[in-house]
């Protein structure tokens, strides 16, 4: 593993740099292409979004997805998606409703686009990266704030180069696999601040979906 001189990571973080330098570990705003939220944390990032008092939501694409609190026990998640397809069309946002799908793979499917900077209200959000996003997870707030117009700030992540030889012996192993031996070599903490960007003629091998469930 090596740092990348000029990564695709390190090109899509040029073309979206809103504010601040390019240095590792330092503090940036990028202006975001893509929203997306879930319904866990939707109900309260919309509330917050409207206290921003924005009429429409200020990226190109923003999405509301049901995915997560389906099971209609009684009136209360019944209640939440209501209420968040009412907001969603108020201010401009696709509502995905409940059923339709899973808000990482849904996105990656319908509206996944190289070179894009993704926001997400979800820790998958990052399936994205296997298309060639950029694509983060962050809060509700976080989420709601950049709709509303304003950068994204980050520290400035190290890009990290993982290349990748030969073939995985499958059908007992796939990409997730390769995320899952860097985690034992490396340990959460060791991606910390980072982003791990796969090269090698082994990509060629790896199928997007795949790549997907290792959340690269």
């Amino acid at each position: 593993m090596t740092a990348i001189a000029q990564s695709v990571t390190q090109r899509i973080l040029e073309a979206h740099l809103a504010q601040g330098e390019l240095e590792p570990g330092a503090a940036i705003g990028l202006r975001v292409d893509q929203a997306l939220l879930q319904d866990a944390t939707g109900t309260m990032a919309m509330m917050q979004f409207e206290q921003l008092g924005v009429a429409r939501v200020q990226v190109d694409r923003a999405v509301q997805y049901v995915d997560h609190n389906v099971v209609a026990l009684d009136f209360k998640n019944a209640d939440d998606h209501r209420f968040l397809r009412a907001l969603a069309r108020k201010h401009g946002l696709h509502f995905s409703r409940p059923g339709n799908g899973i808000s990482h793979y849904v996105h990656l499917e319908r509206f996944g686009r190289p070179g894009d900077v993704l926001l997400g209200a979800d820790s998958h959000t990052t399936t994205g990266g296997a298309l060639g996003m950029l694509a983060i997870g962050a809060g509700g707030l976080d989420v709601a704030v950049v709709m509303g117009g304003h950068p994204f700030e980050i520290a400035c992540p190290e890009v990290v180069e993982v290349c990748l030889e030969g073939e995985l012996a499958r059908p007992w192993v796939q990409a997730k696999d390769i995320i899952l031996d860097l985690l034992r070599r490396l340990s959460v903490r060791g991606g910390k601040g980072k982003v791990f960007e796969f090269t090698g003629p082994g990509v060629a091998t790896l199928s997007i979906p795949s790549a997907g469930r290792s959340r690269t």
